[in-house]
């Protein structure tokens, strides 16, 4: 049984921080640090991991000089099972170059459609918790087949190039047990003008929402109350948020399969988020209990019910 399955794109990040400001047409700005980390999916999969989650991922790779570095890199990661990582040698790796300070970022990205994500799953099927894939195309059919054996499926969307903000997506989420979209996606989705007037748009579709809020942390609806909750996150000194919302969103399934009272799980998800954009780069920069258990050590403000559901889970 796995817990977890992250299915999606894989990016091997080549991360420039420390940045003055970002790059202008035809300007040049040097970095103080560099980082080549594994990204995207792969993000997720690595926080899921080292929060103690037996995890999968469903993926595929090249066989070229950054699929080597991001085998290596996710192969020495305990608890992330590569079994259904295709190594394709008729496809190069994805790649993205972020540029990024304390105060903004910005990407250039590479991807054939040979290393999206896949949509057929050959071979037999593993038995898993929870899934968790994005929803801006339409979803594979073993998608459903795995949800009607219990699997939960969380799904989640990112920037739309376009502009459009389909409305097809949110069709999707009968499809769906957890949404996890941004502000800024929920926002542009539902065409509403708050976080919480798209918390509750997006509440009627999908059976739970969660809204990452950057900064302002996480807003989801009770359902058992009926009320909005929202959690602040915790201030750290940011020197690369990319990959926080990955983070964010691998703890915040810890909480759900730990079944942790609903402000806990978002209080959690934004611990770890937080943690991870203090250092540079997506998957490496996933905190360990280590450095969750000594955060809450110098945090006073943390209630004392989940300070131990979060204790008692490091141990």
């Amino acid at each position: 049984m796995l817990d977890v399955v992250f299915a999606g794109e894989v990016f091997c990040d080549l991360v420039f921080g420390g940045t003055p400001h970002l790059p202008t047409p035809g300007s040049e700005v040097y970095a103080d640090r560099f980082a080549v980390a594994a990204g995207g999916t792969a993000t997720r999969c690595v926080a899921a991991a080292r929060l103690g989650l037996h995890t999968g991922l469903f993926a595929v790779i090249g066989t070229d000089l950054f699929g080597e570095h991001l085998a290596a890199e996710l192969g020495a990661e305990k608890n992330l099972d590569l079994t259904w990582l295709r190594r394709d040698p008729a496809v190069r790796t994805p790649v993205t170059v972020a540029v990024t300070n304390e105060h903004d970022r910005a990407f250039i990205t590479y991807e054939e459609e040979g290393a999206r994500r896949p949509e057929t799953w050959h071979g037999e099927r593993p038995d898993v918790r929870a899934l968790h894939l994005g929803i801006a195309r339409p979803l594979p059919g073993w998608v459903a087949e795995l949800r009607a054996r219990g699997t939960r499926v969380v799904g989640g969307v990112g920037w739309d190039p376009t502009g459009e903000w389909s409305p097809d997506v949110l069709t999707r989420l009968k499809e769906i047990d957890l949404f996890v979209p941004n502000a800024v996606e929920a926002m542009s989705y539902t065409r509403t003008a708050t976080v919480e007037e798209a918390v509750k748009v997006l509440a009627d579709l999908v059976p739970d929402v969660v809204v990452t809020d950057g900064p302002n942390g996480a807003l989801a609806l009770d359902r058992a109350t009926g009320d909005l909750v929202r959690v602040p996150a915790p201030q750290v000194t940011a020197a690369d948020p990319t990959g926080a919302g990955d983070v964010f969103t691998a703890a915040l399934i810890h909480g759900v399969l730990r079944d942790w009272p609903l402000a806990t799980r978002l209080r959690f998800a934004g611990i770890c988020a937080s943690l991870s954009v203090r250092t540079l780069g997506g998957a490496s920069s996933a905190p360990r209990w280590g450095a969750i258990r000594e955060f809450l050590h110098r945090v006073p403000d943390v209630p004392e019910e989940d300070r131990a559901l979060i204790e008692a889970a490091a141990r």
